[in-house]
């Protein structure tokens, strides 16, 4: 996924009034409008409150890494600060000001945890809990938003350099955590226990982030642990399902989430997973003349690391893999997500998780034709749909093969509103 690109001479001259990008809404003047409302809880070094709990843990500098903890300035029950998969009913601004509220004393730590201190040592312990925990922080000066947008996790808080940290109370930690976490697993067998057991992968991302799972354990940057988990999780729902029968028809499903569309593909063929994406003009990501990127994988999997859409890749699979594994069933999917303007700041890969969860939560139709199905996603996206036909590995192959009957030269000329190659 690029980086965010601003025009420095445009926002100029713009100021964030007259939206010259063509965004809706800026995304830098909205930062620092919901920075603004929780200014003046945070104006201060020291900070008392309860942590939903919440760690993060840097890349940059690997293996030195930026560890710390997330810290409001709120007691009581914090836990819908950080918890992704319970978002689904809030807006863009509501993420924005949730993150802003989460406080982080940063200091710098070795991956190695064997190396840690005291400080590290109570981050870990945060890391394991199940629920709010009383936290105090002492920071080297007051803490600092900075707007430095991101697609892959939810945005950070303003963040100061740690002099002191400690849990004022007594963590709720399971025991089972107490036991993956004090035996010798591997990481990924830590990560499918937990997760057969019913815990939030969010809580098991915090886990290995902080450096508690595995044999030789140490310390995961918040970023990679992400895709690490859901790769992992992704990969063993993915084996069980090879073992179960087809669906019966073409299945079409399509949900409208945080600016973004999402149209689920399932097609009665041999497991495979495709994802393409595009961001329109006027996105945050996007360029004047967006072009579809996309990344796939047969029953075999995937041979290298994901090349285009990076971490909305493994969050859309694991959502279409989820649902496979429910149902006892297995199919082809392909994923259409059309980022639009309203999706004015990255809010992280869990929305792309929701999103095709939610999405795959509203069918619009089973077809008996591949043509049918692609007809009524056609109609609910924007970009040209040729230009997605092209791109598709599967659903290119499937034309260049012919193995469907209605699967004709003059469907592809129909359902692209002209040749799929122009």
């Amino acid at each position: 996924m690029s980086a965010p690109v601003f025009n420095s001479k445009l926002c100029a001259i713009c100021k964030g009034r007259k939206l010259l990008c063509g965004r809706s809404t800026c995304p830098i003047l909205e930062r620092f409008r919901v920075a603004r409302t929780v200014e003046r809880k945070l104006n201060k070094r020291h900070l008392f409150g309860s942590s939903p709990p919440s760690v993060f843990v840097g890349e940059y500098g690997y293996p030195k890494v930026r560890i710390g903890p997330l810290v409001p300035p709120i007691e009581g029950k914090t836990d819908y600060l950080d918890s992704p998969l319970k978002w689904e009913n809030k807006t863009i601004k509501d993420i924005l000001y949730y993150r802003s509220l989460l406080v982080m004393g940063e200091t710098m730590a070795d991956i190695h945890v064997r190396k840690s201190g005291r400080i590290l040592s109570e981050v870990q312990e945060l890391a394991m809990s199940v629920k709010s925990v009383d936290s105090e922080i002492l920071l080297k000066r007051k803490p600092v938003l900075k707007v430095l947008p991101s697609e892959f996790a939810p945005p950070l808080g303003p963040k100061a350099e740690l002099l002191d940290f400690e849990l004022t109370e007594n963590p709720k930690i399971p025991r089972r955590t107490d036991y993956v976490v004090g035996d010798e697993l591997k990481a990924e067998g830590a990560v499918m226990r937990l997760y057969n057991w019913g815990f939030d992968e969010y809580y098991i991302i915090r886990l290995l982030s902080a450096g508690l799972l595995g044999v030789d354990k140490k310390l995961v940057p918040t970023r990679w642990s992400i895709t690490a988990v859901q790769d992992t999780i992704g990969k063993n729902v993915r084996k069980e399902i090879l073992h179960y029968p087809l669906i019966n028809d073409y299945e079409v499903y399509f949900y409208r989430f945080m600016g973004n569309r999402y149209a689920v593909l399932l097609m009665p063929e041999t497991y495979a997973f495709e994802l393409l994406e595009i961001w329109l003009k006027g996105s945050l990501f996007g360029a004047s003349e967006p072009s579809v990127i996309h990344d796939y994988e047969d029953f075999r999997g995937r041979r290298e690391y994901v090349k285009e859409t990076a971490g909305a890749y493994h969050a859309a699979r694991l959502s279409v893999l989820e649902v496979l594994r429910k149902r006892k069933r297995q199919a082809r999917a392909v994923v259409f997500r059309e980022v639009t303007p309203e999706y004015y700041a990255p809010v992280g890969v869990w929305q792309i998780r929701l999103g095709v969860k939610k999405a795959i939560g509203n069918p619009i139709g089973h077809f008996g034709t591949l043509n049918e199905a692609l007809e009524v996603i056609r109609r609910r996206l924007e970009h040209p749909f040729g230009k997605y036909l092209q791109r598709s590995y599967i659903l290119g192959s499937l034309a260049k093969q012919k193995t469907l009957d209605q699967w004709l030269g003059r469907d592809i000329y129909r359902l692209g509103g002209g040749r799929a190659d122009g």
